[in-house]
């Protein structure tokens, strides 16, 4: 069974940083792309940043590019999000995710099929 581990947020002023982290069992971890996802309040979940399999690659949406890193290490099946220059305007759940498909790197919420349980990060102004 796949589980995805969230920890590291929490309650930050604005301009401040905090990193994410998301541990993973239960898969062979290094075959998967890996995503970030928030949601807000009252917002759809909306895609943050996507990781290659072998961290060759990552993409952002354009709200965080420039200010979130996506990071992996496959040793510890683990996947991170470094937040800086933190906005209140990202105060939302974040969530780890797994794609379905192997291989593959997609930013489309419909396309993953595992979930972590979410971790709050709160921007305060």
């Amino acid at each position: 069974q796949v589980q995805l581990v969230e920890s590291g947020g929490g309650l930050v002023q604005a301009g401040g940083s905090l990193r994410l982290s998301c541990t993973a069992s239960g898969m062979t971890f290094s075959s998967y792309s890996m995503g970030w996802f928030r949601q807000g309040p009252g917002k759809e979940r909306e895609f943050v940043a996507t990781i290659h399999w072998r961290g060759a690659y990552t993409e952002y949406a354009d709200s965080v590019k420039g200010r979130f890193t996506i990071s992996r290490d496959n040793a510890k099946n683990t996947v991170y999000l470094q937040m800086n220059s933190l906005k209140p305007e990202d105060t939302a759940v974040y969530y780890c995710a797994k794609p379905t498909a192997l291989l593959t790197m997609t930013k489309l919420v419909n396309q993953y099929d595992y979930w972590g349980q979410g971790t709050q990060v709160t921007v305060s102004s």
